[in-house]
């Protein structure tokens, strides 16, 4: 069925089947069409952070950014769910074309910029699912907030998402918002965690719940950069780590139309780059704080490898537009 359906999608650009994927999904998932992409999967429960995940395959962020279509891929099978990344005020994004396929390395460009409807409207769309397992809430900065303004704005989301977030997660690591990467480093991340945490446990005794903090990194990073994140993420007390976010480096895909468009890169290619920076981060944080896997999980030995270098939750995006809904079902079955 999704290899009749793909063919349809993939005669279309690349963000115009997005939406439409996305409208189809958010005005069937409450009536009889959602049966068409609905999968009763084994329980393959997995306690972390105080939760319990239905199984360990979670949908990455990135994908449902405004949290429109939430009960669709609970439906699917996902074990958990990540939406946003959001901001606190609504922008367009970045100027189109901005939305790239590499079906020969089953693999996507982007570089959209956190277009999406605001931490208001995801809110409010939280609200109205029926959606009832593991939910996390991505946030990030405007991109017209200056750098050394960012812990606002960050602020401002995690204030709004709390009460309604099972976890929340730090977006520091996509390469389309101007500086955004520079949090990842120093001082600036010392900083923005500090401020977060202190929230945090705030937010904690007001709503009496106490919700995770995550970080999301990039796979851009040299050992020496990580390990300094690593221990930075230590002594701030974040809850734990996502690995990783999409790449600059385009050597997997030299000589294939579009692969010298500008943003990140993630699918298949991913697999081997964000495996080796998952080993590195596990090691070093030798226990401190689990390290939740995502970039090119493709398959049900990807996502095994992944889970036994010690990530003990896998997410996956890219290669849901490649496989269909097909894949989750095969890679729960397999864990």
């Amino acid at each position: 069925m999704y290899g009749i359906l793909k063919n349809l999608l993939f005669s279309l650009d690349a963000e115009t089947s997005h939406n439409l994927t996305m409208d189809s999904l958010k005005w069937t998932q409450h009536n009889f069409l959602s049966s068409f992409y609905t999968q009763n999967l084994p329980e393959k429960p997995v306690e972390l952070f105080g939760l319990r995940f239905k199984n360990p395959l979670g949908l990455a962020a990135g994908l449902d950014k405004n949290g429109e279509c939430i009960d669709a891929f609970a439906k699917m099978g996902f074990g958990f769910i990540e939406v946003g990344t959001v901001t606190p005020r609504p922008q367009a994004g970045n100027d189109k074309p901005r939305l790239f396929r590499l079906p020969e390395k089953q693999a996507i460009i982007n570089r959209m910029g956190f277009n999406n409807k605001g931490v208001d409207y995801l809110v409010e769309q939280v609200k109205q699912a029926e959606y009832d397992g593991v939910l996390g809430i991505n946030i990030g900065k405007n991109k017209t907030t200056e750098e050394q303004d960012a812990l606002s704005d960050y602020l401002i989301c995690l204030e709004k998402v709390y009460a309604h977030a099972s976890y929340v997660t730090i977006n520091i690591s996509s390469p389309n918002t101007p500086g955004l990467r520079n949090l990842q480093h120093g001082d600036a991340l010392a900083q923005l965690l500090g401020g977060l945490k202190s929230a945090q446990t705030r937010l904690s005794d007001l709503h009496g719940k106490y919700v995770p903090l995550l970080v999301k990194i990039a796979p851009d990073l040299s050992d020496e950069e990580l390990f300094s994140m690593a221990d930075n993420f230590v002594s701030s007390g974040i809850d734990g780590v996502i690995a990783t976010n999409t790449t600059l480096d385009r050597s997997q895909v030299q000589g294939l139309k579009h692969a010298n468009e500008a943003g990140g890169l993630s699918g298949s290619v991913l697999t081997v780059q964000s495996q080796t920076i998952c080993e590195k981060l596990i090691a070093r944080l030798d226990g401190a704080m689990p390290v939740i896997g995502v970039g090119g999980i493709d398959s049900p030995t990807a996502a095994q490898q992944r889970i036994k270098a010690g990530s003990p939750l896998i997410q996956l995006y890219s290669s849901l537009i490649y496989q269909g809904p097909d894949l989750i079902a095969k890679i729960v079955k397999s864990l």
